[in-house]
């Protein structure tokens, strides 16, 4: 769970303010809506990218726990 959290919060905040200054830059009304467009899937990449670290990660403890005995 560390690790889907942390791929959300470091892709996830990255994502809304590059959405965010695109959004000032192209039309400044939806500015807050362009937040979502691009940190929403940004999150959503870094919450699969974390889940699969986390796998890889509990599935290397496994192993090395098992070749101890």
């Amino acid at each position: 769970m560390r690790h889907v959290l942390g791929g959300v919060i470091l892709l996830g905040f990255p994502g809304g303010i590059a959405g965010l200054v695109i959004g000032l830059i192209v039309y400044l009304p939806t500015a807050w809506f362009a937040v979502f467009e691009v940190g929403v899937p940004a999150g959503v990449a870094g919450g699969i990218l974390g889940l699969v670290s986390g796998v890889l990660t509990m599935g290397v403890r496994a192993v090395r726990g098992s070749r101890a005995n």
